[in-house]
């Protein structure tokens, strides 16, 4: 009866890591059209329908860090990724200005910080199997690393109070800020990279991954006092789905189209307002 059980519910996981991301993706444009026309009368429905993006995304990014061969390779990835973003966005912003849209976006910013964390755990675990005071220390010293980084952005706060200090000065702590990783500047909160640490901790019990979302949309439905990013909890079902294969894959793919999408809607945003 058991056996049979877990036959049916398998039938119902048709979706793979490639099917996923192309969902969110497809989600995400809609999002980020609202980002772009949201002073022009976008409607709020197109970014109620990207609240369930992010944590599709951290979902796969867990599972492909879980079975990447070479985690360094790939942080190195997100890392460069990341600071592509951040000068794209801030070259868009300087050569077309558009006083409606703020560009922050660089979730591959998000993702890094998240691997950081997930391996920083992952030594902490083995430190304590193995009884490896090395490892545990490792492990703390390597949590505090994108902690000490918000140095950068918080010094510029602090100048910002001063009008003697020369505004090019704040700007490049923002921009440096904003190239080294940090729990302040990652794109949707550091709430997110906790999210995305969980998944990881918990990989193989998804039932407990999909009542931690739905935690944390509760939480964040009650801190905002209400809002619409509570609706991330939507990515539940593809993540009942999801049947544990890689798919396609369309790496390079997903790499280009992010800052490629950002790029386009933002020049016609700012050039047919």
């Amino acid at each position: 009866m058991i056996t049979g059980e877990k036959n049916s519910l398998k039938k119902w996981m048709i979706l793979d890591a490639t099917t996923i991301k192309l969902i969110a993706l497809f989600l995400m444009v809609f999002d980020h059209i609202h980002q772009m026309y949201a002073s022009n009368g976008a409607p709020l429905w197109l970014t109620m329908l990207g609240r369930p993006v992010f944590p599709l995304f951290l979902f796969i990014a867990v599972d492909s860090f879980r079975y990447t061969s070479n985690r360094k390779n790939y942080l190195k990835r997100l890392l460069f990724a990341s600071w592509g973003m951040t000068v794209i966005t801030t070259l868009l912003s300087i050569l077309v200005p558009n006083p409606d849209v703020v560009l922050m976006n660089n979730a591959f910013s998000t993702f890094f910080v998240t691997g950081l964390y997930i391996q920083f755990w992952d030594w902490f675990v083995e430190g304590i199997k193995k009884r490896k005071v090395t490892f545990i220390l490792k492990s703390f010293l390597g949590c505090i690393i994108p902690v000490l980084c918000t140095a950068p952005l918080l010094l510029a706060g602090a100048l910002s109070a001063n009008e003697k200090i020369p505004f090019i000065l704040i700007r490049v702590l923002v921009f440096v800020s904003l190239l080294i990783p940090n729990i302040l500047t990652v794109e949707g909160g550091f709430l997110l990279v906790i999210l995305g640490v969980l998944f990881y901790i918990f990989r193989e019990k998804r039932i407990i991954q999909i009542i931690i979302l739905f935690i944390m949309s509760m939480a964040v439905y009650v801190l905002n006092r209400g809002g619409i990013q509570w609706l991330m909890c939507g990515a539940a079902v593809p993540m009942l789905l999801y049947n544990g294969e890689r798919g396609k894959g369309l790496k390079s793919f997903f790499y280009i189209f992010y800052p490629a999408h950002i790029i386009i809607l933002y020049l016609l945003a700012t050039i047919f307002s």
